[in-house]
This record gives C-alpha cells, structure tokens and sequence, in this order.
C-alpha cells in the first residue's frame, strides 16, 4: 500500500496544473493515469496505427483516442500520460464574455476579474502563441469569411506550439529557464491530433508533468481507478487495478489524505456516478451529470473533388471565424497518411423543416449526390484533401449523464438537461460547410452519427457544475466536492457553460486558480470553511517553485 498526501486521478490539464503546483507546494503527490506513457517516437505515425491510436482496452488497443458513444453524442476524448493534451488540437482561446456571466455560477464572483491571472500564467506555461504562417485551408476560410460577410473576424488562432526560424530544429528549453525539456520546433506536418512526433507541440508532458515529476510528483500510468471511499479516522482508499489485463488482476490500494478528481468531464462523471450509486460515496451532490456540456459543437468535413492542394499541411487548427456572436468555426486537419477518421464521413444532411426522418433524408440527399459518394467514402487521401470544419456555439444548453441499468451493468448515458435541447445540427455551420465546398470544387459531409442525430464533440465539459451548496453545484467554488473533506474536483467537468471556443485555456486557468489558494503543506488553509459563504482568497505563492522567477512561465499571479 502507498501512502500520498494528495492522490490524482488522471494527467490531462487539470491534473498536471494539480500535480506541479501542489508538489510546488511540498505534498507528496501520486498521479493515477489509465493509459500508457509515450515518447514521442512512440506516438503513432497515422491514425491507420490503430492499436498505438485508439484506446479500447477490451480491444487490447492501449492509444491516445477514446471513442465514446453516448444516447446523445459521441464523445472524443484522450488518454495517456498527459491526458487530452496529446490529442487535442493545441488551440488555446480565451472564452467571450458570455461565457463567464453564465446564470450558473455568475452570483458567486466576477469570474473573468478573479481568472485574469490565471488565464495569463496559463498562457506562458502553455507557451501560447498566433499561428505564424498562412496554409492552404486559411486561404480558404478568409474567402468564405468575406464571402459570407465576416471577414473581419478570420484571423490566425492562438496555438501552444514551438515555432522557429528553421522548422525540426532541436533547441534548449524556451520557456521555463532551462528547468523544461530540450524541444523541437515545428514542422507543420498536421499530426498534431494523432501525437506529435517532431515534440513541438506544448503537451502538458512538456511543461507541468516534466515539472511535476522534477518536484517529486510520482506518475502511475495503466492504473485505472475502481473505487474511493472514506478511511476510519480521515483520508482515503484509493483502489485501482491494471488497465491491461484481465479485470481482477493487478489491484492495489493507495491511501491519500486528500483525492483529485481529475479524469477530464467523461470520465470523472463515470466514476462519480458509480462511487455515489455504489454507495462508497453516497453524499455527493444530486446535481451531478447535470450541466453536462458538448460545447454546442459539431464536426464537419469537405473533401476536395481534385488534389492539386495538399490540405494537411500546418498545425492541427491554424485560423478561425465567427459567423455570428454565437457560433465559431475553425478548419481542421490531419497529418498526411492520418485517414482513419475518414470513415466517419457522410453526406451532409440538415434536418428536415418538415419533421421528416433525418436518416431517410440522408439516404435521399446520397442517392442525388450518388457520384460523389465514391469519393467520399474512399479513406485513401482523405487527410490531404479534406477540411475537417469544427463548429462551436456559446449558447446555453446542456445535457444530463446518469447511469443506466444494463444486463451486463450500469452505464453511463445521457438525456436532454437544462436549458434548450443540445443541438443535433448546427444551421450555420452547414452553411459554411457548403461556402467551402464551393470554394475548393469539394463535397461537403458530416459523420454516421449526424444521420441518427447524435452529434460529435471532442470537447464535453461540465457535469460537476461549480456552486455554493450541494443544492446547487457538485463542488464548491474552491472546487471542494461538497459533503467530503479532502475531495476536489479540478477538470473539464467544472466548466459548466459552453464556451463557443477550445476549452484547454479555460480548463487550465481553472485548475491555476484552484490550488493556487491552497496553502503551503503544513500551513493554515486560508479558504474559508466548507459551508461558508464564497470570499475571494489571495493566492498562495509555493515554496518550491520549479520555473527560475526570470523565466518567461515563472509563477506570476498576484
């Protein structure tokens, strides 16, 4: 049995900012993370890699893509030492204003004046920064944008990607004083979201777990967590097992004075759901799965009918546009080779006006568009001649997750939550799918899933909406779960409020606010008592920090 003051559950942005700063802060610090540790010449060359790409353990596939099919959409997610940041599309917006006036949680403090700091101390530690040079697919979406009117809103996105002056040249650690890794700049080969093998891109790998573990911070990959639950006279069991294997080999019990949920939305709320029905946490708030979000989102695609263009050349996302105040899209690509996804392609079909079978509509929509399904269909190429279109919205509705009694067990799954009802298609984002079909003489789609209206999104947050009591969130604004001493909850699942842009910088900047008021080990705790009305607190400077105070991602949040 091991023993941490702190114990981690999972290595995605939230649990890398939790395990650096809190070994900053002199805890010993455990990190359980269920997937595999990679190098980055072990990330797969293309998604066709499937068992270095996918993660189904059931399959014996231990990737860094995790494929969710919920009632109500499916859910892209990472795995793997340093969670989604290996897979995500390394975007780093700050959200619109409306994102922090949310009704959900804007009684408690001015969320945009109290996350200031930390959106900033994110930014260098992520080492943000515009895309610097134009590809092929911006070209594009600035014509649509003045095509459709919003040309003053394309502009480059914010990337946290090391650039040079000579592309795959090896260089000396640029943004921690010489305490990070040696790194490579970028060569704009796409392959951002099947692992970054040149190691440009600023996964948390790079910058808080390299950090964390130079602390102290211990990381456990292959170890999925089964079940916490209170110890006699204070802290907590942690049980886990080996995620490879069979299911009752390989178990150990760590102990913990204190316990970090930090699983990313899907899988925090999987755990909870089963910790709380299961009975090894039954206090946990009712208004859990609730304010489950998909961030309004949809997956587009439009594959070039010619291949003059190669269109996976860049970084994973390298530009965007606002359509309106609520909806932002963002053109998308693969590495070349990376074609697997592909077959998750279909006709683009809008929901019929008239309340027809939208499944029927599709098969209607393919039958007139019959010539071009060949080349739709067919995965070979796919990479370099499709613009992958991501649509976000800021508006506000929701699902909520629960879980489900199976025949072979309870599941998690979803239904329609607050709010209006998350959309099965976005209007505008169709519009802009067939602008850019226009435009390159291409063939617009969407996925399978559209057909059925189960919509995709790689970014599902909330479910652990943030609140004063338990009536009202499932942790308290200091991101306590409510009913439990020394349980947090520091991930996605606490961003309860769509945020119509990528929300790593957000989740980010959460977890810097979290355990910045953390105090010192051994120190008095300046936050108020579990119960009590919400005061702002100062943040707690560590006593260790890991970054030189010259360096450009030293500790500055005051």
């Amino acid at each position: 049995m091991t023993h941490y003051d702190v114990v981690v559950v999972g290595s995605g942005f939230g649990g890398s900012v939790t395990a650096l700063r809190l070994a900053e802060k002199g805890y010993r610090v455990g990190v359980l993370e269920a997937g595999r540790r990679f190098s980055d010449d072990e990330l797969p060359t293309t998604s066709w890699k499937v068992r270095d790409y996918v993660f189904n353990p059931a399959l014996g596939c231990y990737g860094l893509l995790r494929m969710t099919l919920l009632k109500d959409v499916l859910v892209l997610t990472g795995a793997g030492v340093g969670g989604g940041s290996l897979v995500y599309a390394n975007t780093l917006y700050e959200p619109p204003r409306a994102f922090f006036d949310d009704p959900h949680w804007a009684g408690i403090t001015d969320w945009a004046d109290e996350l200031a700091p930390y959106y900033d101390q994110a930014r260098r530690m992520l080492g943000v920064t515009p895309y610097p040079r134009r590809s092929p697919s911006d070209l594009v979406m600035k014509a649509v944008a003045q095509d459709l009117g919003v040309g003053d809103s394309f502009r480059p996105t914010p990337v946290g990607v090391l650039f040079g002056e000579s592309p795959g040249e090896r260089v000396a650690d640029p943004f921690f004083g010489g305490a990070g890794p040696e790194r490579t700049t970028c060569t704009d080969c796409g392959a951002c979201m099947t692992g970054c093998r040149v190691g440009a891109k600023n996964t948390t790998v790079k910058n808080y777990l390299h950090l964390a573990e130079a602390a102290g911070a211990v990381v456990h990959p292959m170890t999925t967590v089964t079940d916490v639950r209170p110890r006699p006279g204070g802290g907590y069991d942690v049980t886990t097992r080996r995620t490879e294997g069979k299911v009752r080999r390989g178990r150990r019990t760590f102990t913990a004075d204190q316990v970090v949920f930090a699983a990313a939305s899907l899988g925090t709320q999987r755990l909870l759901h089963r910790l709380r029905d299961g009975g090894s946490l039954p206090a946990i708030s009712p208004r859990l799965g609730e304010l489950t979000r998909t961030n309004s989102e949809a997956i587009l695609g439009v594959r070039a009918r010619g291949d003059e263009v190669d269109y996976s050349r860049g970084v994973a996302i390298t530009s965007s546009l606002h359509v309106d105040d609520h909806t932002h899209v963002e053109p998308v690509r693969y590495g070349r080779g990376s074609n697997l996804l592909g077959l998750l392609m279909a006709t683009l079909t809008d929901v019929p006006a008239d309340g027809r079978n939208r499944a029927l509509a599709g098969l209607r929509e393919m039958w007139r568009r019959r010539r071009d399904l060949p080349r739709l269909h067919d995965p070979r190429g796919w990479s370099e001649q499709t613009i992958v279109l991501l649509v976000m919205q800021s508006l506000d509705n929701s699902l909520t997750t629960y879980l489900r009694r199976r025949a072979w067990g309870r599941t998690l799954t979803t239904r329609q939550g607050t709010g209006a009802a998350n959309p099965v298609w976005i209007p505008q984002g169709h519009d802009v799918a067939r602008k850019v079909a226009e435009e390159v003489d291409g063939i617009p789609g969407g996925t399978w899933a559209d057909l059925v209206n189960v919509p995709a999104t790689g970014h599902l947050i909330g479910g652990c909406p943030i609140g004063e009591s338990a009536t009202s969130g499932v942790v308290d604004p200091y991101h306590r779960v409510h009913g439990y001493d020394g349980l947090h909850v520091i991930d996605g699942s606490t961003v309860a409020a769509n945020l119509g842009v990528n929300p790593s910088l957000t989740i980010t900047a959460m977890a810097e606010r979290a355990v910045a008021m953390w105090p010192n080990k051994g120190e008095a705790d300046p936050r108020p008592a579990a119960g009590s009305s919400y005061r702002r607190v100062e943040p707690v400077a560590p006593h260790r920090p890991q970054v030189p105070s010259d360096a450009p991602a030293a500790y500055r949040v005051s």
